[in-house]
This record gives C-alpha cells, structure tokens and sequence, in this order.
C-alpha cells in the first residue's frame, strides 16, 4: 500500500520572491548524479543533477511519486498569503507536471513506497522587496521529517522527474535534505536592446532562463550609440533615435518587465551609458550633439545635456526600482570636444582640458543619480583614470580584463566582476570551461575586501544577436558563471571534468522548458554536430 508523505520547506528571514526564484532551477539526469555531501563530490549512477549545485546535500535511496491530486500549501508566519506566492506555485505546477501525460499512472502508485500530496512552503518573512543583500538562503526536505504527507520547496522541481514505467512524477534518492546559500550576492546577466531590438517576449524568456540558473540581477542596457528604444516621458522625442517605431518599448512595457522579473526573484538595472555611447539620443534632440558632424560624447558645455539626463533618470525612478543604476563611462574619445569651436571655447573658459571634462561630466551624472535614490555604477575606465574623485557609494564594474577588481577593492570601492576575456558572450570562441574557472576573487586575499565585491556578470552585448538567436548565445555558457557566483567555492574547485556531467543535463532541461540552449561542447551558439541524444552534445 502506498504511503502519504509531505515535503516541508522553511525560509529563514528570506524575502519571498528570492525564495520562489530556486524551485524553477531544475535539472534531470537520464543516469548519473553529482551530489556533495561531507566536503567531498562523488558520480553516483541512477541519480539526478543539480544546477547550480547546493551548498550542502544529504540523500538516501528510495524513491517517492507525486499524488495527481498534488498541490502547494503556504504556511506563513503571521498567517498572511502572498499573492505572488500562488501565483508561483500556479507557474511551478506547470514546470513540474507538463512534461509528459501522467493519464493512466495513478493505478501504479500502489507499488510505490511514497506519495507526495503535498509541498509546505514555511514563510518567515513577508518582505517581497527584492534589493542586494536580503538573505536568499533556504532548506528543503523530502519528506519532512514532522509531517510526512507534506515537502519543502525552493529546489523542489529539480528533483522531479517523469517515470514511464509508472507514468508518474518521481522523485529518486529520498529523503533529501538541501541547506543552501549563495556564494555572492550579485549574479547578473546583461543584454543590449540598442544594437538589436528584442521583443517583450524574448526578454521575458531571457527572464525565466535566468530564473532556472539562480541568476538574480538582469542588467538591461538599453540604449547605446545605434538606438534609443524606450520612452522617456519628460523627453519625449529620445526615442526617435529608435530603429523604427515598432522597435520600441513603452514606459509601461518597462515597468511589466520589471514586474515579470521581480516575480521571479530578479532585480532589473537599467543603464544609461554617458557621455559616451549616445550617438541616438540627438536624433531627438540634435543640440545634445558636439555637431551635426561630431556627434558623441554628448555636449559637456550645454546645461540641456544634464536636464535631459536628469529628466531619464526621473522617469526611470519611477520604474525601475533596484537601487543599482549603471551610468556606463566607458570608451570615452573627447576627440569632438577639441574640435567643436563653442564646446573648445568653454573648456578654456571653464580651465578645463578634455580629460578634466569627462571627469566632470561623470561626477555631475553621479550627483544626479544619486539625487534619485540610487546608488550609481560605472565601468572601470572612470576608476582608472580618477578613481580617488568618485562617489563613496560607486560600484565599479570590471570589464576590461583581470588584475582590475584587487586595486577596486583595495581603494575601497565595490566591485562587479565582468572580465571580457572569460564572461563576455559575443566572444563565441571562449567556451564554457573558461566561465567556469573565471574566479572573481582571484588576486585578493584580504578578507574585508573581499566582502567588497558584489558578484559578478555575463555581458550579452548586442551587435551580432537579435531574437532568433539571443537565448543559445546565452546558454549554456552563462550557466556556467551562475555556478561559479552561487555554489560553494569548494564545488567549482572540483573542476570542469565533474561539473560537466551536470551542465549537460542542464542543458536539456534548458531546451525541455523551450529555451534553445546550445550543446556545452561546442563554441558559443554552435548547432549540434549529427545526431545524437541531448545528453551527449
């Protein structure tokens, strides 16, 4: 006779919305299994996989199967329901159950030792405000040890998996017992809408994908030098600097991204690269412009340069919530400055050189940030150039190469970590065992300044994907940063060898949930090489 049993899942102080982000990172494996347990890492066949990998495991040898009349039950603290809760758990009842029909299984249950009815969510917080720092750590068993008829959630679907024999929904190796925690607690992803246009729904998708791999952060850059595709309400002809008018997106198709990420456990930072990088802007509004024939850096000399700014970021206040707000600063040429006969008489005027202008330039884009409650983050070029002059509250972000973050840290700066050579994705000849050994804390031993770096971020820089390809551009590769930036540094210690097992099968669990994630052993969005069985490419 079959037996009832539960799941119980317990989140200590840990906001809700992180907490749902983990049950959509699932991985299934046809016969072999990483598991670590005792500091030590061991292939076991006829096991599953996890990715990212847990920070502790504990599993036994027998097997359960989901009643078909399984569900979610919230259990919260102060006996208040979430409904961003249910509307998880509608989302994560279709990831687990829709693989395959389960008609015809339920008479087979009886040969089975357990029955799962039901996962016990235990909510200790009702703080769903999602921002750096909040504690994204949780526990899962299966059973629960004081309620057998019940599990815990959080990794919950990586351990389920259809069973043809029984035509039911399994979960192997019972009882389980998962303590986990992220390594960093900044693991982003960054896309670019202004050298291709993605639509609404691609990025949507780029949103679940990141959920599964316990991404966290979606670093949106959404203009540059080709377009400006968002509106800005107290400028409203920016976004003529668009491709076209359907390659645009609203203020309120931003904002339902930023709600579609934050129920999904994801911060949305948006950024607004100057004074470099925005040719488009003045297609609107051409006296940001040097001239019509020198058009970036954006004019320094023009008080309208900074309205405008300060009018984007007033706008986008009311958007985007993440305190983080990327001001770019990179790639700066004042070429056009020099030459511009109005913007060279105020640098004379003003006792400034080109260089001391772009210093300017980048501090007065800081104040005004900072004056709409955010804290501003700068590619490292303005750090190299004039670090000890900028805002306490800057955030650095390494990507030019390594050796960068040990001197940010050290002058007392936060730290991302992007270098290009190991976690940029357009570099479709740096594969995957590149962003796996990429280690952000590489070179500094300090253990105060290594709590400076934040974590770290995939670039997936626009000039050569647009829809038809983004997603197998991304993965698997950025799964393999995710691991590095959530599992346990003793995990990705192990190496590439052990941790291609389970990146394998990650993969296909990427393509069953219709993300067109590319084989792990080719290059970056190479197709598969013949034929052959998912698992194996």
């Amino acid at each position: 006779m079959a037996m009832a049993v539960a799941m119980a899942m317990v989140l200590t102080s840990s906001s809700v919305l992180v907490f749902l982000l983990w049950i959509q990172s699932v991985a299934s494996s046809p016969d072999h299994i990483v598991t670590y347990g005792q500091q030590d890492l061991n292939l076991v066949s006829g096991k599953r996989f996890l990715w990212p990998f847990p920070a502790s495991v504990n599993q036994g040898h027998g097997v359960a199967s989901l009643s078909q009349e399984f569900k979610f039950v919230q259990l919260a603290s102060d006996g208040r329901a979430s409904d961003n809760l249910k509307s998880a758990f509608y989302r994560y009842y279709g990831i687990i159950f829709s693989q395959h029909s389960l008609h015809g299984g339920s008479s087979l249950l009886l040969d089975q030792t357990l029955v799962l009815k039901q996962l016990q969510v235990h909510v200790h917080s009702q703080n769903e405000e999602l921002q750096l720092g909040i504690d994204e750590s949780y526990e899962l068993s299966v059973p629960d040890s004081e309620d057998p008829t019940a599990a815990s959630l959080k990794t919950f679907s990586q351990l389920c998996a259809f069973n043809f024999t029984t035509r039911t929904i399994q979960v192997q190796n019972t009882p389980w017992e998962i303590l986990d925690r992220p390594r960093f607690e900044y693991r982003g992803l960054l896309i670019d809408t202004s050298r291709h246009y993605q639509p609404l729904e691609v990025i949507r998708s780029v949103i679940d994908s990141m959920a599964y791999a316990k991404l966290n952060v979606l670093h949106w850059h959404i203009v540059d030098t080709e377009s400006f595709p968002i509106e800005v309400p107290s400028f409203p002809d920016l976004w003529n600097g668009a491709y076209s008018n359907p390659e645009r997106y609203t203020l309120e198709d931003a904002k339902d991204i930023v709600e579609y990420a934050r129920l999904r456990g994801i911060n949305v930072m948006a950024e607004l690269d100057v004074p470099g990088h925005a040719r488009s802007w003045g297609n609107g509004y051409p006296n940001l412009w040097p001239s019509s024939n020198c058009t970036q850096p954006l004019d320094v000399s023009n008080k309208f340069t900074f309205e405008v700014i300060d009018g984007i970021i007033s706008d986008f206040a009311e958007v985007f919530r993440f305190k983080l707000m990327h001001l770019g600063g990179d790639e700066v040429d004042t070429t056009c400055w020099n030459v511009t006969p109005h913007i060279r008489a105020w640098l004379i005027e003003q006792n400034l050189s080109p260089f001391g202008a772009y210093e300017q330039f980048v501090l007065r884009a800081q104040k005004i940030a900072l004056s709409h409650g955010y804290r501003p983050v700068n590619w490292e070029e303005p750090f190299d150039k004039f670090g000890s002059k900028l805002n306490n509250e800057t955030v650095v972000h390494n990507w030019l190469g390594p050796g960068v973050a040990p001197e940010v840290v050290k002058a007392g700066y936060q730290c991302i970590v992007s270098n290009q050579d190991a976690w940029y994705l357009d570099h479709l000849d740096v594969p995957w065992e590149t962003f796996y050994q990429n280690e952000p804390l590489a070179g500094i031993t300090d253990t105060e300044q290594q709590k400076l770096v934040l974590g770290g971020e995939v670039c997936m820089w626009g000039e050569s994907v647009d829809a038809s390809d983004i997603q197998q551009t991304i993965w698997p590769r950025a799964a393999a940063a995710a691991e590095k930036l959530w599992s346990p540094l003793e995990v990705t210690k192990a190496g590439v060898s052990t941790a291609l097992p389970r990146l394998e099968i990650f993969r296909c669990l990427l393509t069953e949930r219709g993300i067109a994630a590319a084989p792990v052993r080719e290059l970056g969005r190479k197709a598969p090489p013949g034929y052959g069985s998912c698992y194996e490419q």
